[in-house]
């Protein structure tokens, strides 16, 4: 018994052997990104056997909100937590300022920039003064204080937020703003061994980091595939190609495949904008703008509805994201093509209408006018027959005209034509 517990005792060590883990935060900072990390957070306090927690970021920036509830699980995990801007010529710009600044260890690989903090609205327009000034005190006073509790530079922290100062690597390093530069995760595991902190809950620990398992946490599949449709462009595309295909559905029942296409698409993209920040404005513009290209076509609007439409289209793609980053809105480029693909499209309807309206027309009363046909009988200024466009009519003429003689319509009156002798 004695020997089993000696065991036992042996092999615990080897059981609890701690691990780093990582996580990976590419592109702007969502609810998805927030949904990511927060998740792992629980995965690793669950696992209780974490030495540090490394995220290596690269991000434009992204929402408030995000952010600071990113920010809230860093602080609370009673970890180490490593945030590493990487790889060469990635940044940490905006928000990602923030989270830079407020890991236990702030690192960076050469060639990386941070800063560029200061709050936009999430619509891009202008914010009123007032509330300007508060969004940019409240932002300034929470960077201070992350700032502070890491002992990094305050005040460079401070203008990265009033005035979108943006800084270097090798800039951070110099005045205090990050701890570190490596190379590569490896070199940051590396220079972190041995190297004693202070946690946010005041618990001074020494890194012991030599031949540590590197465990890395992945989004789930589920949070791969709506950050896959949640691209700006992607949701923006299905959008459009969904309302297309379903138009082609109604307007020619029985296709079915564009009905079916169309309709998944627009359920993508819908499912999409329940993530994204969707300016409904913007959303009923394009609806708009699809309505007035259909009212071209069905009655002829001269080009005024499909001007209108364009007019509509382009206003309400600028619109439909709110998004604080470019990054984070349809690319002006895609919004183009559509909306000079719908006006060629447009144009070359309106053109055919015109020449439809200038062409003489081939039916009814007026379609006779015109046309060839024989006498069958002889035709006077009272009585005659003729053939024409394959049937049998009555006819007169101002003069004598034999059986057999090529004719020409002049008139019709009472469902008698006036004809007179082609020289055909």
């Amino acid at each position: 018994m004695k020997k089993v517990l000696g065991l036992l005792l042996f092999l615990i060590p080897f059981w609890l052997q701690a691990e780093i883990y990582t996580l990976r935060v590419d592109g702007p900072i969502d609810t998805l990104l927030e949904e990511y990390v927060v998740d792992s957070f629980k995965k690793i306090h669950l696992a209780g056997n974490a030495s540090l927690v490394i995220i290596e970021m690269d991000t434009p920036g992204g929402y408030d909100t995000s952010m600071r509830v990113i920010i809230k699980a860093m602080l609370n995990a009673e970890i180490p937590v490593a945030v590493y801007v990487s790889p060469k010529g990635a940044r940490a710009a905006s928000a990602g300022f923030f989270l830079l600044l407020a890991s236990d260890i702030a690192a960076m690989a050469p060639g990386t920039n941070t800063g560029a903090a200061h709050p936009v609205s999430v619509t891009g327009s202008d914010i009123e003064k007032t509330m300007k000034e508060k969004i940019t005190n409240d932002a300034a006073a929470y960077v201070k204080t992350l700032a502070k509790n890491r002992g990094r530079n305050m005040e460079m922290a401070e203008k990265a937020v009033r005035e979108s100062h943006s800084y270097t690597a090798e800039e951070c390093l110099k005045n205090g703003l990050i701890d570190l530069i490596a190379a590569d995760t490896r070199d940051l595991i590396d220079k972190l061994h041995g190297r004693t902190l202070t946690l946010a809950n005041s618990r001074e620990i020494i890194l012991n980091l030599k031949n540590e398992k590197i465990i890395s946490l992945k989004m789930s599949e589920r949070q791969k595939f709506l950050r896959t449709i949640t691209n700006p462009n992607l949701a923006y595309f299905l959008l459009i190609f969904g309302l297309i295909g379903l138009y082609i559905e109604f307007t020619h029942p029985g296709g079915v495949i564009p009905g079916i296409l169309g309709g998944i698409s627009l359920l993508l993209a819908f499912l999409a904008f329940q993530i994204l920040p969707i300016n409904y404005v913007g959303l009923f513009l394009i609806l708009l703008s699809i309505g007035f290209f259909i009212a071209e076509i069905k009655i002829q609007g001269f080009g005024m509805l499909g001007v209108g439409g364009i007019v509509s289209f382009v206003l309400g793609s600028i619109m439909l994201i709110n998004a604080p980053i470019p990054e984070m809105r349809p690319a002006m480029p895609i919004i183009l093509t559509f909306a000079v693909c719908f006006g060629c499209i447009f144009l070359f309807l309106t053109l055919k209408v015109i020449q439809a309206l200038k062409r003489r027309k081939e039916t009814g009363r007026e379609g006779l006018i015109g046309e060839m046909g024989v006498a069958k009988t002889d035709i006077d200024n009272h009585q005659g027959k003729v053939f024409v466009h394959g049937e049998w009519w009555n006819a007169v003429a101002d003069g004598q005209i034999p059986a057999g003689s090529r004719i020409q319509v002049d008139t019709i009156d009472n469902l008698i034509l006036k004809v007179k002798k082609s020289g055909g």
